[in-house]
Formats: structure tokens, C-alpha cells, sequence
């Protein structure tokens, strides 16, 4: 038998949507909220270690490395929740000043849920 998650993340590495639909809502449990925000903290930690020299990673200031994007307003180009697979399996970029970065699932989560705690919250209802 495989350990609980496993086939979650081959579905994830696959680059299915159904995967990551699986992986988060496979988080959901009582405790969510402070599951959540330990995921954030997480992520924030990661982008701080790895992506602070080029990136804008938090609400306000603008990116040290002109072409790089804020972090903040990747929403705006992608749906972060699908860069797990890139996030996974390696982000790669057409210009050669970024370098290649690998995290495992559990990162690449945390990552994707920093990310959305960037966005704007959206009015009730929507």
C-alpha cells in the first residue's frame, strides 16, 4: 500500500486539474484555518529564501530585478493554483538570468497558498 498522498501527488506531477482539486481538498480537515496559516508561513518562508533577490513578494514594494513579476499581482497572469506541476517539476523561464527552482508537493503548496493570500479578498458571493 502506498502512504496516504502518494497518488495525490503522482496526480499533481501528472499536471492534472483533478490533482490539485484532490490535493487541496485533501488538506480540509477540523484545525483548516490554522492549517492554512501555518501553510502561508510556509510558503511566505520559501519565497523569502528563494525569491526575494528578483521578486516583490509581499502586499507592497516593487521587484529589485526590472522583468521580474510581483509576486502580488501573479494572480492577475496566471491561476496560481496551477503552477503546482511547475512548482514541482521545475520553473523554467525564457530568460536565463532565473535560475531553475524544484520544490516538493508539500512546498509547492504552501508556495500556491502564500500566493493566494496576496490576492485581493473577493466580495461575499463571488
Amino acid at each position: 500500500m502506498l502512504p496516504q498522498g502518494t497518488a495525490i501527488v503522482q496526480r499533481v506531477r501528472s499536471g492534472t486539474l483533478a490533482g490539485v482539486a484532490a490535493l487541496l481538498l485533501g488538506a480540509m480537515s477540523p484545525g483548516l484555518a490554522v492549517a492554512q496559516d501555518d501553510q502561508v508561513a510556509e510558503g511566505r518562508a520559501l519565497v523569502q529564501m528563494y525569491c526575494t533577490d528578483c521578486h516583490a513578494t509581499e502586499l507592497t514594494g516593487e521587484s529589485p530585478h526590472a522583468t521580474a513579476p510581483r509576486f502580488r499581482d501573479l494572480h492577475l497572469r496566471y491561476d496560481v493554483e496551477h503552477l503546482a506541476e511547475a512548482l514541482v517539476e521545475g520553473i523554467v523561464t525564457a530568460h536565463p538570468e532565473m535560475p531553475q527552482f524544484e520544490f516538493d508537493p508539500d512546498q509547492a503548496m504552501a508556495i500556491i497558498a502564500y500566493l493566494k493570500s496576496l490576492e485581493p479578498a473577493q466580495p461575499a458571493g463571488q
